[in-house]
């Protein structure tokens, strides 16, 4: 029973997943700019931490592999809506969606998981191996530090997803997407930790920052990987991205819900 009820799923996963993986050209493209914006990023911040003789909390070559990791994960971020799900809406062909006979929560929950996955699988493995090489990214800190990394990461996955589904789902009062990427993508960026370090933002902003799902996409899984969150308080951040996917992916099914029944489909 269980698995007839998953296997549409993981079916539009692969062969979705399979379908990005064809744009090569596009991976490669990425793979070349993510390089060059990591040389930018730790250059700048190795030209901070020479300039300031103040404590830091964050040791440069832990900022160093923070980036790198940054870089090779960038796919992951929820920084714009399915653009299949986009071309649906615009095109008015969204409405052979609702005839399927499954979950259409779930059934884009797969498609955006696929459009987040495939990317980050081209890219990430070559570029971590680069970085490693050649560009002064660190190891994990410990066995175990690569085991909650690996969990969180997993996490960072489902949270991204979520994230991106909602995104998609405005498009069915936005229609174009432009806006809520122009206007969601900076703040992903900050608030995950892609511009600075989250450990960098001053106290006042760090309690803050701890609440919002964010960090559980970039900053606490890196923080993992280096060690600078212990194995000890793993098991906090697990449980706070779990907290996000279940409250994010209800709001989801709800909005997705009331968009639906409000839907108008015009032309044909």
């Amino acid at each position: 029973m269980m698995q007839s009820f998953v296997l549409p799923y993981t079916a539009v996963l692969s062969a979705r997943f399979r379908m990005i993986l064809q744009y090569r050209a596009a991976a490669i493209a990425g793979f070349v700019t993510q390089i060059g914006w990591g040389a930018i990023r730790v250059m700048a911040m190795e030209a901070f931490y020479r300039s300031t003789s103040a404590p830091q909390p964050m040791h440069l070559e832990d900022v160093v592999t923070y980036i790198w990791l940054g870089q090779a994960l960038l796919g992951l971020l929820p920084w714009n809506p399915d653009t299949e799900i986009r071309a649906m809406v615009r095109s008015g062909t969204v409405a052979y969606e609702l005839v399927r006979p499954v979950n259409l929560y779930t059934y884009w929950f797969s498609r955006s998981m696929a459009f987040r996955l495939a990317p980050t699988f081209m890219r990430s493995i070559p570029l971590a191996i680069l970085a490693l090489v050649f560009f002064g990214m660190q190891a994990p800190a410990s066995p175990e530090a690569l085991v909650f990394w690996l969990a969180a990461t997993l996490g960072a996955v489902l949270l991204s997803t979520a994230l991106t589904v909602i995104l998609s789902i405005t498009l069915m009062w936005t229609i174009s997407g432009e806006g809520v990427s122009f206007l969601v993508s900076p703040v992903i960026y900050l608030l995950a930790g892609m511009v600075i370090p989250l450990p960098l933002f001053p106290d006042w902003a760090q309690r803050v920052l701890e609440i919002l799902p964010f960090r559980g996409i970039c900053d606490a899984p890196f923080r993992l990987y280096m060690g600078h969150i212990p194995a000890t308080e793993a098991w906090a951040v697990l449980i706070h991205q779990l907290i996000w996917i279940v409250i994010l992916v209800a709001f989801g099914a709800w909005l997705l819900s009331r968009a639906t029944r409000r839907l108008v489909v015009q032309g044909g």
